[in-house]
Order: C-alpha cells, then sequence, then structure tokens
C-alpha cells in the first residue's frame, strides 16, 4: 500500500502524521456571527487544526413535504431553515479564522454553496447523506481540493461510487470518515474496525466523524488508526437547537485534543530495543542478579545453594547461572551480595 498523504495548509495528513482534528461547529453558532466568533476562540484554544461550518438552503435541501422526524418537533424544512449559516458570513469567518491561526472550511450542501465557498477555503467536506449525490461531489471533485467524505449510512459499494466519481475527475485527495448517522450514537454502533475496511479497500486515508457523547470513542479511535477526527462543538449543551445536546464543550474539546496528543505519542514506533531512558533507574533496581546466600569463603568452589537470585540487577545475569556454578571464588563473597565476574575465577 502507498503512503499516501494530504497538505492541507501547513498540516500532512497521513500514516506517520498526527491527526487533523476538526471542531464541528456546524449550525451551533444559532445564526448569530458573534457566537460563532467563541465558537472560533475556544476552538483554537484547545488547540483543533480546523473549524468547519455547513451551507446549506433549507429550500434546497429539503422538500416543505419531508415526513415528521420522531426527534424533532417542528418540521424538518422549518427548523433547517431557522439554522441556516448566513452565507454573507463566509469571507468574515474565513479572515476570522485567519487571524487565528486555524483552519475553516465548511461542507456545502449544493453546488451554489460550492462556488461561494470556493475562494476561501482549501477542502471540502462531504456529509453522510450526501455521499449519494454523486453530481454534487463530482462537482466538487473538480475544484482538485482534498475531500473529507463522510459514510454514515454507506455501503461498500455506494462508498466506492463516490470515490471513482472524484477518481474520474484526477481527484485523489480523498479522506473516508467512519460515520454512524445518528445523534446521538451509541458506542456499540460506532464500529471503529470499519476504518481498518475501508483503508485496504480504497488504499485512503481514514479517520472518524463521531457522534457519540463524551469524547473517549474519538481517542480510542486514534489508537486505531484514524487520522482526522471530526466532533461536534458547542458553547453549551443547553442552547437551542438539533446538534447541541451531543456536542462537546470547550473543556471536553481540550481534554479531547490533550488526550489525543497523549495516545500519538504513547503508540511509538513499534521497536523493542531495550530499556529508555526513563527506565534505566528502575532497568538496575528492578532486574534480577545472581547473589551470594550465605557467605562464600575465597577459594571455595562454588555450587547452586550458594546462590539466590533477586533484585537489583547489578550482578550477573540469571542466565548465566550453570556458568557461575563450580566456579572457585577469588575473594571472599558477603551474605546477600551481588555477584560479578570480577569475584570469581574464569
Amino acid at each position: 500500500m502507498r503512503n499516501h498523504k494530504i497538505k492541507i495548509g501547513n498540516h500532512c495528513i497521513g500514516d506517520g502524521q498526527p491527526c487533523f482534528i476538526i471542531a464541528e461547529i456546524g449550525s451551533n453558532h444559532n445564526r448569530s456571527l458573534k457566537t460563532a466568533k467563541r465558537l472560533i476562540d475556544e476552538a483554537a484554544k484547545a488547540g483543533v487544526d480546523a473549524v468547519k461550518f455547513q451551507i446549506y438552503s433549507a429550500e434546497k435541501l429539503y422538500s416543505k413535504n419531508v415526513p415528521k422526524h420522531s426527534h424533532y418537533k417542528n418540521n424538518l424544512w422549518e427548523m433547517i431553515k431557522e439554522i441556516e449559516t448566513p452565507r454573507i458570513w463566509i469571507p468574515e469567518l474565513k479572515k476570522y479564522c485567519d487571524k487565528k491561526r486555524i483552519i475553516f472550511f465548511a461542507t456545502p450542501f449544493d453546488q451554489k454553496a460550492v462556488d461561494e465557498l470556493e475562494p476561501y477555503v482549501d477542502l471540502y467536506k462531504i456529509s453522510s447523506f450526501e455521499l449519494v449525490d454523486l453530481p454534487l461531489i463530482k462537482y466538487i471533485a473538480k475544484k482538485k481540493k482534498p475531500m473529507i467524505i463522510s459514510t454514515g449510512l454507506a455501503t461498500m459499494e455506494e462508498i466506492n461510487e463516490a470515490y471513482l466519481e472524484c477518481l474520474n475527475v484526477r481527484n485523489h485527495n480523498i479522506v473516508f470518515l467512519q460515520c454512524v448517522s445518528a445523534y446521538p450514537a451509541s458506542p456499540e454502533s460506532i464500529n471503529l474496525s470499519a476504518m481498518q475496511t475501508i483503508k485496504h479497500a480504497f488504499n485512503v486515508i481514514v479517520g472518524l466523524s463521531d457522534h457519540t457523547l463524551g469524547f473517549h470513542v474519538p481517542v480510542a479511535a486514534v489508537a486505531m488508526g484514524a487520522k482526522i477526527i471530526e466532533k461536534h462543538f458547542t458553547l453549551d449543551k443547553g442552547m437551542k437547537g438539533p446538534d447541541h445536546p451531543f456536542a462537546i464543550e470547550p473543556k471536553e474539546l481540550k481534554e479531547m485534543v490533550s488526550q489525543i496528543r497523549d495516545i500519538e505519542m504513547a503508540m511509538g514506533n513499534g521497536h523493542k530495543s531495550g530499556p529508555r531512558t526513563h527506565e534505566l533507574e528502575n532497568f538496575c533496581i528492578g532486574r534480577r542478579s545472581i547473589h551470594a546466600k550465605m557467605k562464600i569463603p575465597k577459594g571455595s568452589k562454588i555450587d547452586e545453594n550458594m546462590l539466590i537470585i533477586k533484585r537489583p540487577g547489578f550482578g550477573i545475569k540469571p542466565k548465566y547461572l550453570q556458568s557461575v556454578i563450580s566456579k572457585k571464588a577469588k575473594r571472599q563473597i558477603d551474605p546477600d551480595a551481588w555477584i560479578t565476574w570480577k569475584m570469581i575465577e574464569k
């Protein structure tokens, strides 16, 4: 498998690179530019790499005749209309993110949204529900910018169809995110192992778009190979709106980033090469070596009854026990002393 990497701004994404962490603001600004900027502020403080918004219009997203959803009181069309991100914000959001040194991008839900985002973004996101909108995927792929595609609800065949649309216009900068389109999603539904299934099937970078409560699942995903984590983010779970209840708040976001970075360091390089620098004291004190069980007079022949193996490890290694037995002591060896090669005849 080729060691594929994707460049986004100053970030390199792929195997051997840090996880790219996205705070999904989505519509949690509640149509307040001030709130949107506060969310960007908190995301930057938490140490994420990017913030993501959603750009849609109710007229192009839902029919007014859409059936009522069991989780929402209002008609879906009306709800979406209330939480649209004003498109006039796009230049200002980009400028503000640049000021905070954080990447701005968004999920466009129609071609007009793509056109409005194009001057301001270095990558695009495709939501799980739009994975089957192949004309939209093709339109975005033609921009030749990296695309992050969520795979909630999808079969491998549908993922392949979306992938081929990108390849057909020579856009190979594709990342697929394992995702479960439930809000919130239960941990048992997440199927983190699907990341590796997708990675090996399509030879792509993979990650997780997470809708579980808390942040333990995305941290685990990083240990399983996720190179991108996307997590919904809010200032307060109690705010009005469909995405606030399952989002994480600023303190949680900061802790998630910290734990992901800890996990990345903990994963190491896979090599076992003996004690690390910070283990050296324990290596000497905690390892075992051959000791005198009793007083061993100078010139006496050493037998097994005179010896005991215990800590510390400053003496002869236990694997050489048979080489020590029958040797003569070159000097008196006191009880409980560790035995070194200098104490016995060759």
